[in-house]
């Protein structure tokens, strides 16, 4: 049996190792000069490989359920004990989030690089897939460079369109799309946001341990803690990305999307309106500047009295009750309409894609045509910050592998 696995991704390479065999030939086709480019990136070089809190609701998608089935197949335990078969050993951090021993991403895929080649996957470098077409009951891989190849069986992971230069695109949806697959609207995730108001570049460079809200319908729809980093067009840090794939989705949907945040989150607005008064009380021959220096950033403070259209000379015996309050509000609940994410270039991974209601999650193989499976972030499952991307790109990867090379 031949077989074709377009991607050289974490889905593509373990799908590889799994599938290859005695009465299997696997031919693993990757459009860049090397393999595993987002592994290498991972974790800031470190490569967070996986995360072991692989439930439900630590992914988004158009049915969520359908990670339930994969992780209980090959979840992280799983995972563990076959990276330790191939000779990777891991460590668990406090947050859960997984790590290589070595802390390098270069270790990993060169464990798994020995491995594909010590099994025989016939890996072919800088050989973009075109299009393929069925005929008779096989599969024909048309390359970029004019090659042609016949295969039984074809496994698609070629990934999504975030992070273009290190060869993200939209090719594996095309190729979908001519086999009767649907793809969801692709929006950008884990990814920083633009702002309307030219406040933020004005703060630029300052980074806060802050809580963002998401607000739909007056009601806080979304929250999260984290930092914060200001930025020329608008809003990054962790935080940020955390809360950008629900933000993107309503930008898709072309809604207006204001997000709320609160510069200290360990106090609430009763607290902090009465350590100001009392601050009031004891040095009214403060100016208002002086006295929020000792709460937040002297850049962030000129930038919020700005807003508010109070002078930051003015004397605390001056301020009204009312200023206080505003100035309270704005720290607590800081209001940044968004205009639109920073785009694919940047995002990390992306929401959408094709519809896994038109996938089987227990073989991986396609409801619509036999003989073609799919696996990682081509489909319509977008994970958290983490390590749950490649948790998911591991998991429907050894899936999708191992039953691609099962005889029929």
């Amino acid at each position: 049996m031949k077989i074709a696995i377009i991607g050289a991704g974490a889905a593509g390479i373990i799908a590889a190792l799994q599938a290859i065999g005695e009465k299997t030939e696997v031919d693993l086709y990757e459009k860049n000069n090397s393999f595993g480019k987002k592994i290498l990136v991972s974790g800031n070089g470190r490569c967070n490989i996986t995360n072991i809190n692989l439930k439900e609701d630590n992914f988004i998608g158009q049915d969520t359920t359908f990670v339930e089935y994969l992780f209980k197949e090959f979840g992280f335990l799983e995972f563990k004990k076959y990276c330790e078969k191939i000779g990777l050993f891991l460590k668990i951090k406090e947050n859960g989030k997984v790590y290589p021993l070595s802390n390098e991403a270069k270790s990993v895929l060169k464990i798994f690089e020995i491995n594909l080649k010590e099994k025989g996957v016939n890996i072919l470098l800088c050989k973009p897939v075109n299009f393929i077409k069925k005929i008779d009951n096989k599969f024909y891989i048309y390359t970029e460079d004019g090659d042609e190849k016949k295969y039984d069986r074809v496994l698609l992971c070629s990934g999504s369109k975030a992070a273009p230069k290190i060869g993200g695109n939209d090719s594996g949806y095309k190729i979908a799309k001519t086999f009767g697959h649907n793809t969801n609207m692709v929006y950008p995730c884990l990814v920083q946001l633009e702002t309307v108001s030219t406040n933020c570049a004005r703060m630029a460079g300052v980074k806060i341990d802050s809580e963002v809200s998401l607000k739909i319908n007056c009601k806080k729809h979304i929250k999260v803690k984290g930092d914060i980093l200001f930025t020329k067009y608008g809003l990054s840090g962790f935080a940020i990305l955390d809360i950008s794939p629900y933000v993107s989705k309503l930008l898709l949907e072309q809604k207006k999307v204001n997000i709320f945040i609160n510069l200290l989150p360990d106090y609430d607005k009763l607290e902090l309106l009465s350590i100001f008064e009392n601050i009031k009380k004891f040095h009214n021959r403060y100016d208002i500047l002086t006295m929020l220096s000792g709460f937040i950033s002297l850049k962030i403070a000129k930038v919020l009295l700005s807003e508010l259209k109070i002078n930051q000379n003015k004397m605390l015996k001056e301020m009204s009750i009312k200023e206080m309050r505003a100035v309270v509000e704005k720290i607590i609940d800081w209001c940044f309409e968004i205009d639109s994410t920073h785009g694919f270039d940047y995002a990390e991974v992306c929401g959408g894609g094709l519809r896994i209601s038109q996938i089987n999650p227990k073989t991986m193989e396609s409801k619509i045509l036999k003989g073609l499976f799919f696996a990682g972030e081509i489909l319509d499952i977008t994970g958290k910050r983490g390590g749950f991307n490649l948790a998911f790109a591991w998991s429907s990867g050894y899936i999708a592998g191992k039953n691609i090379g099962k005889l029929s």
